[in-house]
């Protein structure tokens, strides 16, 4: 299949393109920047400008060759806890209206949209649950709500010519993270990651590879598995408290002791979000009321539902994967 993935310059993007290489896909990836991922052939540019957005679908342009896609993967997003929420509506929202409106024109057939499980937390536990439906109402924060508006224009585009699904990978981990891990790593050198209520909320996550292999098994499914959006993780949820040891013993740095009550960090949350909007920082902000939420309620799913219409498995345990972060660091 001639596929196109957006966003491959990022950490699970790469890791989803070198996946689609390995399967004997023909890719070509929609970034603004080289995704350096072998075999990949790059169509540089954006998702928010319609233009950049045909020429890949389609494949025209002299570094493009063998025609229109067949199958697409939609991964690139604003990701980030803060931030001017025109910026987050238009990547998220109106880049993925651009993008299902050029895979129409050129008669893609698969579409997949990655999503978040996020989509539907509104604050309160999801213990044991499948895919809730996305709410762009209760979505906490302008990240998950965009990121709702666009899971839910996506699925209404599914049909028999093309049939498009949604996954929501939650938590993504591996070596090589910068976005996750990195900043986990760092702030708990300088003794700045807390635990909130003690770390006792019990969450899901998934190892870089079994996300990307469950997103490319989502592409091969989209015939039988179309219309609906399914939750990806691990299906090994840890609590909180030693999700973060995990990650600080493989990079060698002290694990979190200190706890917080997590009503606190709410309200400390809070007032960073609308001290932030006055005055941004020059990175992710310290805390939010989402991530305060994130970090003291339970988010752990039902995978077997996804596991049935994926015909997919994760192969990597949060222990194998967390000694393989362990030797990236060594």
């Amino acid at each position: 299949m001639r596929v196109l993935v957006t966003g491959a310059s990022g950490f699970l993007g790469r890791a989803v393109a070198a996946e689609l290489v390995a399967a004997g896909h023909d890719v070509r990836a929609l970034q603004r920047r080289p995704s350096r991922v072998p075999g990949v052939t790059d169509a540089l540019g954006s998702v928010t400008d319609a233009a950049h957005v045909a020429r890949a679908m389609a494949g025209e342009g002299g570094s493009l060759e063998g025609g229109a896609v067949e199958g697409v993967v939609h991964l690139a997003a604003k990701v980030s806890l803060a931030g001017d929420p025109e910026d987050f509506r238009r990547v998220n929202v109106e880049g993925t209206r651009t993008m299902l409106d050029a895979a129409e024109r050129a008669g893609v057939a698969r579409f997949v949209q990655v999503s978040s499980p996020s989509v539907a937390h509104t604050g309160s536990s999801l213990a044991g649950v499948g895919a809730e439906p996305a709410s762009p109402e209760y979505a906490r924060g302008d990240y998950a709500r965009t990121k709702a508006e666009a899971e839910l224009l996506a699925l209404a585009r599914d049909s028999e010519a093309m049939r498009v699904l949604a996954v929501r990978p939650h938590i993504v981990w591996g070596p090589g993270d910068t976005q996750l891990i990195e900043r986990i790593v760092e702030r708990a050198r300088r003794g700045r990651v807390p635990l909130l209520s003690g770390g006792r909320a019990l969450i899901d996550t998934t190892y870089v590879d079994n996300a990307a292999s469950g997103i490319v098994a989502a592409l091969h499914r989209a015939d039988a598995a179309h219309g609906k959006a399914y939750v990806i993780t691990n299906g090994e949820p840890r609590p909180v408290a030693d999700i973060l040891a995990g990650i600080c013993i493989a990079a060698g740095v002290e694990p979190p002791h200190r706890s917080v009550p997590a009503g606190l960090a709410r309200l400390a949350g809070s007032a960073v979000e609308r001290l932030w909007a006055i005055r941004p920082g020059t990175d992710e902000p310290p805390m939010t009321r989402f991530l305060a939420e994130q970090l003291s309620t339970a988010h752990w799913f039902d995978q077997r539902a996804t596991r049935a219409a994926l015909d997919w498995a994760p192969t990597v345990s949060i222990d194998e994967g967390l000694r393989r972060l362990a030797a990236h660091y060594a």
